[in-house]
């Protein structure tokens, strides 16, 4: 499977932009969860990265909102992968 490393890239910011902004606090939580986990930055990062993706998948497929309560229950369900 190709990488697609500038979608990568932008998800990532997302990330980023969500952790300074603490909006949801959840994705810092979470950050700092899989850290203490031993999971390495980019590991932490790919895992939450899935997170989003989902819900950028869910909203343009769908076309419904943001879902923040399903994001955060996936948030917190990682390492295990998010299906929801």
């Amino acid at each position: 499977m190709k990488i697609d490393t500038e979608l990568r890239g932008q998800i990532f910011e997302v990330i980023k932009n969500q952790i300074m902004s603490n909006d949801p606090p959840e994705t810092k939580l979470t950050y700092d969860r899989l850290i203490a986990l031993g999971y390495s930055e980019f590991e932490t990062k790919q895992l939450i990265g899935q997170c989003v993706a989902l819900e950028m998948l869910t909203v343009i497929k769908e076309q419904l909102p943001f879902n923040e309560a399903r994001y955060v229950k996936n948030l917190k369900q990682l390492p295990k992968e998010p299906f929801d």
